[in-house]
């Protein structure tokens, strides 16, 4: 079974740019697509980025597109969030999970990782 392991929120401006990375266990990471998801208080989680397993493909909820890269290094099981041009609104607890890439990036494993908080201020 595959833990995930979020870390690289903070607090950041408007503007401001942080990246996020979560850490896969297990020899199986290449195995998965991957997907970020976040929750704001509140509200319910939701879809964010989604890569294929090769890193070959990548596709992005409306309200981050072009703004937000995801990217994978399979060699370091390592999956990233590169956020740019953050909002106020993209405050949230941020989540990792492998994904079906094929299936409305529907999660795969039932255990979440703890997330990583992004709080971006006015």
């Amino acid at each position: 079974q595959v833990q995930l392991v979020e870390s690289g929120g903070g607090l950041v401006q408007t503007g401001g740019s942080l990246r996020l990375s979560c850490a896969a266990s297990g020899r199986t990471f290449s195995s998965y697509a991957m997907g970020w998801f976040r929750q704001a208080p509140g509200k319910e989680r939701e879809f964010v980025a989604a890569i294929n397993r090769r890193g070959s493909s990548t596709d992005y909820a409306n309200s981050v597109k072009g703004r937000f890269t995801i990217s994978r290094d399979n060699a370091k099981n390592t999956v990233y969030l590169q956020m740019n041009s953050l909002k106020p609104e993209d405050t949230a607890v941020y989540y990792c999970n492998a994904v079906n890439y094929y299936s409305n990036y529907s999660v795969l494993l039932d255990a979440w990782g703890q997330g990583t908080l992004v709080t971006v201020s006015q």
